[in-house]
């Protein structure tokens, strides 16, 4: 691509906007940048960039300049059926994201990571792994580090481990990478896909380009994942927590790799099937990259998590913290509450994101949950919804904050609050980040009773 003959029209100005931007105007390209996001962030991360080069477009002159420019960078945040990508379409024009702009010029052997649940725990455990055996490595997609800003630095000889989301995968095309590694299919996000047919399809495109000399990774027990074997190519490698397979899996309490043990269970430093699974998928990765078993044993067994997925923020009064704000879905606050060992109390509730919750409350049923805290904007769906399944140990109101200090009334000494809302965090906060750190403050300031 020849930047300098090029316009491009840069849309969002999220961290990989920002990022998509500066790697453009750093080659030359003529770049037009807009947000329809006003915030002081947003503002001086535009005013900076045009300082570099780049022409902001207001709304008003969204049009003009979708006339004007040859290619629409998109961010994952917006839609694909947009009123802007729409535009860009009709025109014949292209339409890429971050991602696929840094696989046009990528030189480092992907791994490249999706799925509802568990993407971001494998990336960073991969990551962990492969650094621990001397390789150069960089974690990066949809984990908040875009690609973009690695791929210059990446050479033939690196590893390049990218998380990559539906919403990604809506405008890439172009990424093989050596390893494709889907974790599972639950529903998620159907209120921007619309339905489950969608939304399977977008996770099945990261294997559309794989070849017989690439590796497919695939959760057997899954079987929307299992059925993926039939959509590729590339070689098959399961890992399975519940059969002998081709590739990873547990049996009697230990993770082998194709009949060779690599560790106990009871070794990891995190707990939960959910995680047994991820170290399952860095298993396969790593037995097929001929890693050392035994590095690579003690990486996945020493790996201490990722912030905001199940992580204990503090034990006060006899009662345990743990925040859990990225789960985001349905699949992803139940696997949260089967883990909790002792009575919990969990914290339901955000942005509708189009899932159905009963599921939800007919799950918690069978798990330590006693008492669900449903607040936000989806609130009165929840509810409905617990009703349903006949779930009735809950309190309902309207702010993170309040849900926060009412579960700290109702807390009693050897219980858990866990807050894992199964709900997007876009009614009161930029991200399920901030939703988390707000968790952890709240949580700080509880004053010790003697």
């Amino acid at each position: 691509m020849y930047f300098k003959s090029q316009k491009f029209f840069v849309a969002g100005m999220s961290v990989s906007g920002e990022s998509s931007a500066r790697f453009l105007l750093e080659r030359g390209a003529d770049v037009y940048i807009y947000d329809d996001v006003v915030s002081d962030k947003v503002q001086a991360v535009m005013a900076e960039l045009s300082g570099l080069g780049a022409h902001i477009v207001t709304a008003d002159k969204c049009e003009a300049a979708a006339l004007r420019c040859d290619i629409l960078v998109l961010s994952p945040g917006i839609p694909i059926d947009n009123a802007l990508p729409v535009a860009f379409r009709k025109q014949g024009k292209a339409i890429i994201g971050e991602e696929e702009l840094a696989a046009m010029f990528l030189r480092a052997t992907a791994v490249a990571v999706t799925g509802t649940n568990g993407k971001t725990t494998t990336v960073t455990m991969l990551n962990e792994v492969l650094n621990a055996t001397g390789a150069h490595c960089v974690a990066c997609g949809n984990n908040g580090h875009p690609l973009i800003e690695e791929v210059e630095d990446l050479t033939f000889n690196d590893y390049a481990v990218i998380e990559v989301s539906s919403f990604q995968l809506e405008t890439l095309s172009s990424l093989r990478p050596h390893i494709a590694v889907v974790t599972n299919v639950t529903e998620d996000h159907l209120n921007r896909h619309y339905n489950m047919e969608n939304y399977i399809f977008l996770k099945s495109k990261i294997l559309k380009n794989l070849r017989e000399s690439e590796y497919a990774v695939l959760n057997y027990d899954d079987p929307i994942v299992r059925e993926f074997a039939n959509r590729t190519k590339a070689k098959v490698v399961y890992f399975s927590m519940q059969t002998r397979i081709n590739g990873a899996y547990y049996e009697n309490g230990s993770v082998y790799f194709n009949g060779e043990k690599y560790f106990d269970v009871t070794e990891l430093t995190i707990n939960g099937v959910h995680n047994a699974y991820n170290a399952l998928a860095c298993v396969a990765v790593a037995g097929i990259l001929g890693l050392d078993k035994k590095i690579t044993s003690q990486a996945i067994c020493a790996f201490k998590g990722v912030k905001h997925r199940i992580q204990i923020v503090r034990e006060v009064n006899g009662v345990t913290y743990v925040d859990d704000s990225k789960g985001t879905n349905v699949d992803a606050a139940l696997k949260a509450a089967q883990s909790m060992a002792n009575p919990t109390i969990i914290l339901l509730g955000g942005k509708d994101k189009g899932d159905d919750y009963v599921p939800l409350f007919e799950g918690l049923s069978a798990t330590p949950v006693v008492h669900a805290i449903i607040y936000g904007e989806n609130r009165f769906k929840m509810l409905n919804a617990a009703i349903k399944a006949g779930f009735v140990g809950f309190s309902l109101c309207s702010e993170f904050n309040t849900a926060v200090k009412i579960a700290q009334f109702i807390a009693k000494p050897g219980q858990c609050v866990l807050l894992s809302p199964a709900s997007s965090s876009f009614d009161s906060f930029l991200n399920y980040e901030e939703r988390g750190d707000a968790f952890r403050e709240i949580v700080e300031k509880i004053n010790e009773t003697f």
